[in-house]
């Protein structure tokens, strides 16, 4: 039983300080989630010619992959 209290007693101390770091630091994290969630470039801002241009060789890429797969 002693075990149980002491992983309990970790586990809720790291939940807490990674919430606080969440919390004190959550701008920085969501811009560095945001591309890996799925936002496009449109979704940024107004974006440059050679990023409209990236963007339309890698959505060229994934539809020749899916249709070498089918």
């Amino acid at each position: 039983m002693k075990e149980f209290w002491f992983g309990f007693i970790a586990g809720a101390v790291t939940g807490v300080v990674g919430y606080r770091l969440y919390e004190q630091n959550g701008n920085q994290l969501q811009k560095l989630i945001a591309p890996a969630c799925g936002q496009t470039v449109a979704e940024r801002g107004n974006p440059t010619l050679e990023e409209l241009v990236a963007q339309k060789e890698r959505l060229e890429d994934l539809i020749a992959e899916k249709k070498m797969d089918a």
